[in-house]
């Protein structure tokens, strides 16, 4: 979609237009974004409808050729439609898909309820709070009634800082009691006269008319207070924090709707410099947001004009100093700016989701390299990826590469998973159950960068792993800090212990190479040997067969 009508674009103004949940997929159905009401009414978070199929998440595949149909002759779908949610709460929708111009598809869901529809509207169903809809309708009140008394307002936006790892954790039944009670706390943090309403997820929106700008920061700090205070549900206790942005009527723009993107970008943010604590709007924010908005646009273009491009860097035999392997990494050839470092690009994507699309290509894009590498008889050697934690907790992970790997023809033996430490927590037993699944495919599993996470030892013997990789902060200080070091030996006394390959990122030097070959690290990586290189390069490498690092004693 062009910069001008971007879907972000598009989805902000039904953010709040509507309170009704709002979708869209691409052509295919499969779920690109989507607004709060729609993550509440499925009960489910983003990173685990990013880039799912939204009939098979509603069970309505059998829609697939009316829509399609409808679709094709221009027209609007539409269709009263009955939608189980957690396998047995019913809700009656009145679905709407239309087209977008560049053949993405808008989805709108009504719910039809037996209750009054007003009060509906108006209320959230799970904590009781005024609704999106009735908070834009008071805050337009309020806008009146500070005009009528040249009075100021105070528009806050709070977020609750990593809710996520609360359903993930717990469930999402837990999560909703976490919500209900944070509800009944903030109700208690304000006058009768102000407004707190919940806007959607895990956010919530507060309207006061203010005499000072202090009038805003206490209620802030109340707020934060108010949500930092230990949660106990069914014997687990909770410490949450929060991130607040702060925007004023007029100070900061005349119109509600540009005063609430100004909440989001100062709560945004709060966020992005760790959380718990407040800000106020600056302009400079939002020129942030909207160079954001913007770098999403442009990726979610770069995926489909083919512009992402993958390196490897070898993985090296420290004895024989023959290749054995190499890591894919994700580099952004952008047409405009040139090659584009993953440390600007990938946060983002995480955030926004379009990891989820972006980890599938590269999955699919470095097994058909590999099978390039094979069918053209060179040495045959394993190929790691990188998986993000948003890709990972895909409840059809395991289908999907499973999918990748059949197309591409590419053995299962000469490919391998990185994922890091932080997400073998939450769900233990679907964190082992995927993990299994993937190595009875014939898949290696590594633990990217261990050491820096917090898995607990006592679970490693469950996970049916493959490797440990030691992350390269450990290996850079090796000659300069003892602790270090000791760390590193430890992980590579671990592995052998486990029976697990270890790989050492980051050797830079002849130093680094003596220290892991005297403790038994077998295999390296690192600037030592060779940076990232094109897979025409490796292909060169490969060729030649064994790689010498500098000065390799």
């Amino acid at each position: 979609m062009s910069n001008g009508n971007s879907l972000r674009a598009v989805l902000e103004q039904l953010f709040s237009a509507s309170f009704e949940p709002v979708i869209a997929t691409s052509g295919d159905n499969h779920i690109i974004v989507a607004n709060g009401a729609f993550f509440d009414l499925v009960r489910m978070d983003i990173d685990e409808l990013t880039g799912e199929d939204l009939l098979n998440i509603l069970k309505l595949k059998s829609l697939v050729d009316p829509i399609e149909e409808a679709l094709i002759s221009r027209r609007v779908f539409a269709q009263e439609v009955s939608v189980t949610i957690d396998d047995q709460n019913e809700v009656q929708l009145q679905l709407r898909v239309s087209q977008l111009p560049e053949g993405e598809r808008l989805w709108v869901l009504n719910p039809k309820s037996k209750y009054d529809r007003s009060r509906d509207a108006q209320f959230d169903r799970l904590t009781g709070l005024p609704s999106q809809f009735l908070f834009d309708d008071r805050a337009e009140q309020a806008v009146i009634t500070a005009n009528r008394h040249n009075k100021s307002i105070a528009l806050l936006r709070m977020g609750i800082d990593h809710f996520n790892r609360i359903n993930e954790g717990l469930g999402h039944k837990h999560g909703d009691e976490v919500l209900k009670e944070i509800a009944s706390r903030l109700q208690h943090t304000i006058r009768n006269s102000d407004t707190v309403a919940r806007l959607g997820g895990d956010q919530f929106g507060f309207i006061m008319a203010i005499s000072a700008i202090d009038d805003s920061i206490l209620v802030a700090e109340k707020v934060l207070e108010a949500v930092n205070e230990p949660i106990i549900i069914d014997g687990h206790t909770i410490t949450l924090t929060a991130s607040i942005g702060i925007t004023l009527y007029p100070d900061d723009g005349k119109e509600m709707s540009v005063l609430l993107q100004h909440a989001e970008s100062a709560m945004r943010h709060v966020k992005s410099i760790g959380g718990h604590n407040f800000q106020f709007f600056a302009a400079e924010m939002d020129q942030r947001a909207r160079a954001r908005i913007q770098l999403e646009n442009r990726m979610r273009q770069a995926l489909t004009n083919n512009e992402f491009v993958l390196y490897y860097q070898p993985k090296v035999d420290i004895e024989s100093n023959s290749i054995v392997g190499a890591e894919a990494l994700i580099r952004w050839n952008d047409p405009e700016k040139g090659m584009i470092s993953p440390v600007e690009f990938i946060p983002v994507a995480e955030e926004s989701g379009l990891i989820v699309p972006i980890g599938k290509w590269v999955l699919e894009e470095a097994c058909r390299q590999n099978k390039i590498w094979i069918d053209a008889g060179l040495p045959t050697v394993k190929v790691s990826i990188n998986m993000a934690a948003p890709q990972f907790r895909d409840r059809n992970i395991v289908e999907q590469v499973r999918e990748v790997i059949e197309k591409s023809g590419l053995p299962p033996k000469y490919m391998e998973i990185e994922i890091t430490e932080s997400m073998l927590v939450g769900d233990i037993e679907t964190v082992i159950e995927k993990l299994h699944g993937l190595r009875d495919m014939g898949l290696d599993i590594a633990i990217d960068d261990f050491g820096t996470g917090y898995s607990s030892l006592s679970y490693l013997s469950r996970f049916p792993i493959t490797t440990l990789k030691i992350d390269r902060a450990f290996v850079h200080d090796l000659e300069s800090n003892k602790n270090t070091a000791e760390i590193a030996r430890a992980i590579i006394a671990l592995s052998q212990g486990l029976e697990l390959e270890v790989v050492a990122e980051g050797a830079e030097n002849a130093a680094h190479i003596d220290f892991l070959k005297e403790q038994g690290c077998n295999t390296v990586q690192g600037f030592f040997y060779s940076r990232p290189v094109t897979a025409e390069a490796f292909a060169e490498l490969l060729k030649a067969g064994v790689i010498s690092g500098d000065d390799v004693s």
